[in-house]
């Protein structure tokens, strides 16, 4: 896998493109730039790899938009050493994307195929993080509690599992909706018992889907 200059510079304008249309966290956009985003495409795909477009990466699954990846991204407000619980790992991107902000990943991923591929191949890109196979329902408890929770899929509601997993002050971040559309969604956990939750606009999203729909 090679970075080069053309696709340094790519990378570059789909930044400044991501800039025009709203995004503003600096932390995200240097992420976004950092992450090589041609290495999650089949070589024969290349050309779509720097287009603002989401694309499929088998399993019935996509590589998100970029400018989906940097609006949820900024909603997270990630910090340095934050820890960060992902439900769907997909191609891994998002997940660079987090561990480039200095987070400590967590990702779950219920498609056999993407959690074999990603396990080895996000290692290989020097990225660590600590990737799961299992129902992104259930969350990670055994890792909890969590700084920041991000849903990569469309959920239709939001799991208790997950706000018991996230900490008071902490944000979690998801799709939420039972159609093709949903509404992104920030929930920051107040109290114990506490929310608050805040829509932000309609995207669409491949569903999130539990543990009778996993690959064995």
């Amino acid at each position: 896998m090679e970075d080069t200059f053309r696709h340094k510079g790519l990378r570059h304008k789909l930044v400044e493109s991501l800039r025009q249309k709203g995004i503003h966290d600096e932390n995200v956009l240097q992420a976004m730039e950092a992450v090589p985003r041609h290495f999650f495409f089949d070589s024969s795909f290349l050309e779509f790899a720097y287009q603002d477009k989401p694309f499929p990466i088998g399993a019935g699954q996509t590589i998100s938009q970029p400018y989906t990846v940097a609006f949820q991204t900024e909603l997270l407000a990630v910090k340095k050493g934050d820890k960060v619980l992902e439900i769907g790992t997909g191609s891994g991107y998002q997940a660079c994307i987090l561990c480039e902000l200095g987070a400590k990943v967590f990702s779950i991923e219920r498609q056999k195929l993407l959690f074999d591929k990603t396990k080895t191949f996000l290692p290989a890109l020097g990225y660590r993080l600590k990737t799961f196979y299992g129902d992104g329902y259930l969350g990670q408890p055994a890792f909890a509690p969590f700084d920041k929770i991000i849903i990569t899929a469309g959920a239709p509601y939001i799991p208790e599992a997950l706000v018991q997993q996230l900490k008071i002050g902490g944000i979690l971040v998801a799709p939420i909706g039972n159609t093709n559309i949903q509404e992104m969604t920030t929930l920051v956990k107040l109290t114990r018992t506490a929310t608050r939750i805040t829509n932000h606009g309609r995207f669409r999203f491949v569903p999130m889907l539990n543990d009778k729909a996993m690959d064995k």
